[in-house]
């Protein structure tokens, strides 16, 4: 764990990639808003999108030459596609309800999103939509956040709960996430074997079922035969850090995993079970991050009136401002950026302040 954060103190960055996919030639991936994309060897990161809302949730399709993701292009957070290489987002849902890409068809013409569009309870439901549009399908399931298709598409491995609280680490109440192994044509279940433990992102490759799991505390990957006598087996990676996210590669990459773990990329082989590491390096205007006045009024946390009354101590974004009460020039006490102060109070004198 020591060497882990060593590098990651030393790396550039820190970066926060997130939700990568990959269809063997290249991979997807979130970062501050936008979708992104760099070849699996790693190198300088392409930006695919550059919406003023949130892009997130990329998948590739089967035969790898499109790309599925939740994108917020009108205001609303629904299904789109592009081109592997980019282009034109094409929008494939318009309910109210947020729809929040779930992945593929089998066969590459549908695409799996949840949504709250039909549901009578706090759950959402999975449904399906054509990549050329039209009127989206639930699947024969009363809820349903997370899944993935078998090889031949008559069965859906998936998770039926939502949590409230879905960052809590080590959480073993009644919203674990279970995943179920469901029937699509008589919608019978049966569950991966758990100990109330937290199994999510199931990914469908071959005739086994991997997935994130908690179940020794740090998340990350499991796989299991739904055919054999109900074994569970743990993967690489070391389970360090937790697993963030993980999606099944496509394309010429359908025996690869690619994951994220401690802000990073890396891809999973499942037939030799070696761990690649990704190296990305991302550059762009990040309009987020670049020096700006600030109208800090509505920021306000704490007040403090100086001893004899003509000036005010303020708390705002973080930063220790004093005030005239009547005339004078805002004085910023100590500008270091990424430091949290707060509850400010004046010396009996007035001429400190803690």
């Amino acid at each position: 764990m020591l060497a882990a954060m060593t590098a990651l103190a030393t790396a550039p960055g820190p970066y926060l990639f997130q939700h990568p996919t990959t269809n063997g030639e290249g991979i997807v991936f979130a970062f501050a808003g936008d979708l992104w994309s760099v070849p699996v060897s790693g190198g300088n990161a392409n930006r695919l999108t550059t919406s003023e809302g949130q892009e997130s949730s990329p998948y590739f399709s089967p035969d790898g030459k499109t790309i599925a993701f939740t994108g917020q292009y009108d205001g609303n957070t629904d299904v789109f596609t592009i081109p592997a290489g980019g282009g034109v987002p094409q929008r494939l849902t318009a309910h109210p309800s947020a729809d929040n890409t779930r992945g593929w068809s089998a066969d590459g013409t549908q695409v799996l999103y949840s949504s709250s569009m039909l549901s009578n309870t706090d759950y959402p439901r999975l449904f399906t939509v054509s990549v050329k549009g039209g009127i989206p399908k639930p699947l024969p399931l009363p809820t349903g956040t997370m899944g993935s298709f078998s090889p031949d598409g008559k069965q859906l491995a998936y998770v039926p709960r939502d949590k409230w609280q879905p960052g809590w680490k080590r959480y073993r109440g009644g919203q674990t996430y279970p995943i179920w192994i469901a029937d699509l044509a008589t919608s019978k279940v049966k569950e991966i074997p758990r100990q109330n433990t937290n199994d999510e992102l199931p990914m469908w490759i071959g005739d086994r079922i991997y997935f994130v799991s908690d179940r020794k505390i740090t998340k990350t990957l499991y796989s299991y035969d739904p055919k054999s006598n109900g074994v569970v087996e743990e993967l690489p990676p070391a389970a360090d850090f937790d697993l963030k996210s993980a999606t099944a590669g496509t394309g010429s990459a359908k025996d690869k995993i690619v994951f994220e773990k401690l802000g990073g990329i890396h891809v999973f082989d499942v037939k030799t079970k070696r761990v690649a590491d990704v190296p990305i390096t991302v550059t762009g205007d990040f309009p987020e991050v670049r020096t700006e006045f600030k109208d800090i009024s509505a920021y306000v946390q704490d007040l403090s009136l100086s001893p004899t009354g003509a000036r005010v101590a303020v708390t705002a974004r973080g930063f220790l401002v004093t005030f005239p009460a009547a005339k004078g020039d805002f004085r910023v006490l100590d500008e270091t950026p990424g430091v949290h102060r707060r509850s400010p109070a004046w010396s009996p004198d007035g001429t400190r302040i803690a």
